[in-house]
């Protein structure tokens, strides 16, 4: 296929989407015609700067503009920051800054970036030589087993807790509930305490509280979540930011610690693993992301794969909230079993929630007449893993990729892993990089457990 004057070749592709376009064979097509060197950096928090050394063409602008405002997109919500660099061409300076002004086409960024580090979004063009350089840090988080410890994970369609004790786990339970369309915010806060609670009965005494929950956090503070998507800005503002620490209160004034769920399915890899080096994929209402690194600390990334472009396809699904098409969140999620369902020729019942349809499509294996539908429509999330992953390592140069969530339950996550492992061993032979889930059980409660080391 030809996209831009691009000419992009693979062999595996979704059955129930053949017109996607894997972002990552793009890009590797096009840098085969880019000579023209350029640095792109972005800027977080305490000056610290993430860069990325790539080229362009300097002769075909429209891939040229394609190229960088999907690597501007991805290193923003891979690594997160407030102002962007483009070091080497004034032209396509210019064309990032419009492009992520507060009236253009990625405004969303613009306006979300703005409000987590509360600094105004720029975007500047410099020359090469005075590209920034590097400037990360790290930290260390989890693997603290001594005492008595709750681990909540708070899901879009689920929560789940657990009590653990000297790092065993002595309780989990995962309860159903629908934060995601639910503007109360007293029902997110009255969930959480119960499970906090409930936890805590089944232990001597609460030593510790570790939360790992979808969204930005920043000293145990809600900056940003797709959890509460429907609270009120006032009600977010006044009830919802401080969320866990006044949940965490009704406990007793024990530590507590809150962490992107994306960053605690790393961790859940790196503790099942016995190593670092971990990019963890939780596929649930979103697609939350995190990263362990090669000494076990976390980078203060978000890792936000939910808006992370997979997809090159001009037709690709766009994400209600964000506006954008082709990023994670309707590829590696619920959203993404339910696209493809219909696309299939299911039909659901629009008063379902999100989990419950996927719960549909699973059990849709029972069924002799439907058994190879579904087996067809996780098989396509597979072709989509398998596309994806060689792109995320392009960003992360993980060692082990750890994948978690509901999705990811029963036979049709076995044969998403299938799949993935079949497109890279067919078309990413170089991939050098391993590929994991756990055990049923701990597929879906493993991030509360991690959790609970925090």
């Amino acid at each position: 296929m030809n996209y831009l004057g691009v000419d992009v070749h693979i062999k595996n592709k979704p059955v129930y989407d053949p017109g996607f376009i894997p972002l990552g064979a793009f890009n590797q097509a096009f840098l085969k015609q880019a000579k023209k060197p350029l640095v792109i950096t972005v800027e977080r928090n305490a000056g610290l700067v993430s860069r990325f050394d790539t080229f362009i063409t300097g002769t075909n602008e429209l891939a040229d503009q394609y190229y960088v405002q999907r690597v501007v997109k991805f290193l923003l919500w891979a690594r997160g920051g407030f102002k962007v660099s483009i070091c080497g061409d004034d032209k396509m300076a210019m064309y990032i800054k419009n492009a992520y002004s507060k009236t253009g086409s990625y405004a969303f960024d613009n306006e979300t970036m703005s409000r987590i580090y509360e600094h105004e979004f720029i975007v500047e063009s410099a020359s090469l030589d005075q590209a920034p350089m590097e400037n990360e840090t790290a930290k260390a988080v989890g693997g603290n087993n001594r005492g008595c410890r709750i681990g909540f994970d708070a899901g879009g369609s689920d929560r789940k807790v657990s009590a653990v004790i000297d790092g065993e786990a002595v309780y989990s339970e995962e309860v159903v509930w629908h934060p995601k369309i639910t503007p109360d915010p007293e029902y997110h806060f009255n969930g959480i305490v119960t499970a906090l609670k409930t936890a805590a009965s089944k232990m001597p005494r609460v030593d510790s509280i570790g939360v790992s929950s979808a969204g930005i956090y920043i000293d145990n503070r809600t900056m940003i979540a797709s959890l509460f998507l429907k609270v009120s800005p006032e009600d977010f503002e006044t009830k919802v930011k401080d969320i866990y620490i006044r949940a965490a209160k009704e406990i007793g004034d024990v530590p507590l610690t809150v962490v992107n769920d994306g960053d605690v399915t790393a961790l859940a890899g790196a503790i099942e693993f016995n190593d670092n080096n971990v990019l963890g994929i939780a596929m649930g209402t979103s697609e939350a992301g995190g990263f362990i690194d090669q000494d076990g600390n976390i980078k203060g990334w978000l890792n936000e794969l939910a808006f992370c472009p997979v997809d090159a396809s001009p037709d690709a699904m766009p994400d209600e909230w964000a506006g954008d098409i082709g990023c994670g969140v309707k590829y590696f999620s619920q959203d993404g079993v339910i696209k493809l369902a219909q696309h299939a020729g299911v039909v659901f019942d629009e008063s379902l929630s999100p989990g419950e349809k996927l719960k549909i499509v699973q059990a849709m294996f029972e069924d002799v007449h439907k058994a190879g539908m579904a087996a067809d429509i996780f098989r396509s999330i597979g072709v989509y893993l398998g596309h994806s992953l060689p792109l995320y390592h392009d960003y992360y140069q993980f060692k082990h990729i750890l994948l978690l969530g509901r999705v990811m339950s029963g036979q049709g996550g076995d044969l998403i892993l299938e799949t993935a492992k079949k497109v890279l061993a067919e078309e990413y032979p170089h991939a050098v990089f391993n590929i994991h889930t756990l055990d049923e059980e701990n597929r879906r409660v493993g991030q509360s457990v991690a959790a609970a080391s925090l």
